[in-house]
């Protein structure tokens, strides 16, 4: 079967938005190219607010008219296609057009956007920002240093006991900028990676030295419209390459969602102690934030810790995050968008989705590129794919164009059924050199074991 036919299938099989007409659908334009942007696609493609969506500058997943080849960075190229678009609302995916003030020119111009303005995206570009800003409005995180200098940051080193430390590049890296390392000499080595070797560019012009923290990972979005928010189902990533959380960080290979390791108890105290208390600092001082704001926690003994903000839909969460919301995410992107206040929970579906993410050989070093992919004719139930690095030839064969290449989805009743199905899709998509983790879920199938 064609790519585009086959792709085109897979969309369609997600279930059905409930939801009234409204009058005047929107023309949407989503900026960037990864896997949380052709899910933020499908989410509109299948609101009935939503007349038409372009993705700029998309992937392989999208139908070829819906793509425009632009750099989501420029904000002029990005305004003019908006107007040409008819843009009612502009959704930014990734953390650099963000960083960039994209939101800024395009709201300046007076677009809706949804994703805050330069200032919000700081506490993302910037981990020594961030962390400035935990420490002034009371936000619990592990104790820190941050470096400009090289020969300061491992003299610091020094001074620490020894034990594990973590190391992150202050500026943007993709997700693969944090070096948890077991010791201080491996410590010492991330730092000269980052700052010596410059491995991540100007992002690692500074360093930022934590504590580690114990305990398990896991991510809320919370849609932020003013002084009101509401929070998506918590989520758990798994950043290794390797199986058992082994390896080095990547973008995300897979993800779970809701994640049980929050419970109501424990939502109500991150509501108390971390989003509040970020909400009160937004507004003191004046940050308008309208979109996602993405809290990576630590759940510790002593209780949640907050490990980073990012300011955009996590990609993977987003994926496995938006199938479960049981009405038209895209109203709510809309009233963030608006600044209009946001209700205090969201109807959820009754479900487990889990995303298996398929990456190029040798993923996250130096990976194979452009191999012809091959996507199955038929899928489980409950299960589609959502395209990252993916693109089509001449000819319409789809082949890779990244890292990170597609994203199996699958919801269940339970976290088994939804694993079952995705890895039967995984077996099925033909793509030489694939690379997958087995084990997405190991924690929360911990926690529910199969019923012999």
């Amino acid at each position: 079967m064609p790519a585009p036919i086959a792709i085109f299938k897979l969309a369609r099989s997600l279930p059905a938005i409930k939801k009234k007409p409204v009058d005047k659908p929107l023309n949407i334009l989503i900026l960037g190219s990864g896997g949380r942007e052709h899910a933020l696609y499908i989410a509109c493609k299948a609101s009935l607010r939503v007349q038409r969506a372009v993705v700029a500058p998309g992937n392989g997943g999208i139908p070829p008219e819906d793509c425009r080849e632009i750099d989501p960075c420029d904000a002029l190229a990005v305004e003019a296609l908006a107007a040409e678009v008819g843009a009612g609302l502009v959704i930014i995916g990734p953390e650099a057009p963000l960083a960039a003030g994209v939101a800024d020119s395009l709201r300046a111009a007076g677009y809706l956007v949804y994703g805050p303005g330069k200032q919000g995206a700081e506490l993302e570009a910037s981990k020594a920002v961030c962390k400035a800003f935990f420490a002034r409005h009371g936000i619990p995180t592990a104790a820190y240093a941050g470096f400009a200098d090289a020969g300061m940051a491992e003299a610091h080193l020094e001074t620490l006991p020894e034990g594990p430390v973590v190391v992150k590049a202050s500026g943007l890296a993709a997700g693969k900028g944090v070096y948890v390392c077991a010791d201080l000499a491996s410590a010492r080595a991330a730092v000269r990676e980052i700052m010596v070797e410059r491995v991540f560019g100007e992002s690692g012009d500074e360093v930022i030295i934590e504590e580690c923290l114990m305990g398990e990972e896991a991510s809320i979005m919370v849609l932020v419209s003013g002084d009101t928010y509401t929070c998506l189902p918590a989520s758990q990533d798994h950043k290794r390459i390797g199986e058992g959380d082994t390896g080095p960080n990547t973008g995300g290979m897979g993800a779970y969602a809701p994640a049980g390791i929050i419970d109501p108890a424990l939502q109500q105290r991150i509501g108390t102690e971390v989003i509040e208390p970020t909400l009160r600092g937004f507004k003191k001082e004046g940050i308008d934030f309208r979109g996602t704001l993405f809290i990576g926690l630590m759940i510790t003994e002593e209780g949640p810790k907050v490990l980073e903000f990012n300011v955009r839909f996590g990609d993977p969460e987003c994926q496995v995050l938006l199938p479960l919301v049981d009405g038209d995410p895209v109203d709510l992107l809309l009233r963030c968008a608006r600044g209009e206040p946001l209700p205090k929970t969201i109807p959820l579906r009754p479900l487990t989705q889990v995303i298996v993410v398929l990456a190029a050989e040798g993923y996250p070093g130096n990976y194979r590129k452009d191999v012809p992919i091959t996507l199955p004719d038929s899928l489980p139930p409950a299960t589609h794919i959502v395209h990252a690095g993916t693109r089509l030839d001449t000819a319409g064969q789809l082949r890779s164009s990244g890292g990170r290449v597609l994203g199996v989805v699958a919801g269940g009743p339970d976290i088994h059924t939804a694993l079952q199905r995705a890895y039967a899709a995984c077996d099925a998509i033909e793509m030489p050199g694939k690379t997958l983790r087995r084990d997405i879920g190991w924690r929360e199938i911990g926690r529910n074991p199969r019923l012999a």
